[in-house]
């Protein structure tokens, strides 16, 4: 006889899949945009193997969606709401939403993937303005 699986069981997976602090990192620094493991490694400053590690099990689990442009492979959520969920988890610790937000898409200068150039060059020209 089949035991029935307990429908909490998803919510429970989702969350276990998530806890690690790393992988806590690594979704907010994705953000609502999307992020390579270099620009991940700079903005985090961890190893890219360790990054490679944790980003292999969210993309398992199916939170992350992936796409490649040359050498490079950008990674974002698949479901954004998943940064409500960590925000809201964030608040019901005592953490101010606000102090999250400053978390979510933080910029890289030292990376030099195709989108943090651009973002560099565009930048360097307003300065020079």
């Amino acid at each position: 006889m089949k035991k029935n699986p307990n429908p909490l069981e998803p919510i429970a997976f989702l969350l276990e899949t998530i806890s690690p602090l790393t992988r806590l990192q690594i979704l907010l620094a994705i953000g609502t945009g999307e992020a390579c493991v270099c620009h991940l490694e700079a903005a985090l400053g961890l190893r890219q193997a360790y990054i490679s590690q944790h980003l292999m099990a969210l993309r398992k689990a199916e939170l992350l969606l992936d796409r490649r442009e040359g050498r490079y492979i950008f990674y974002r959520l698949k479901d954004p709401s998943l940064l409500d969920l960590i925000t809201a988890s964030a608040t019901l610790s005592g953490i101010s939403a606000e102090a999250v937000s400053t978390l979510i898409n933080r910029a890289s200068p030292s990376c030099e993937c195709p989108q943090c150039a651009l973002v560099s060059i565009s930048t360097e020209s307003l300065e020079t303005a």
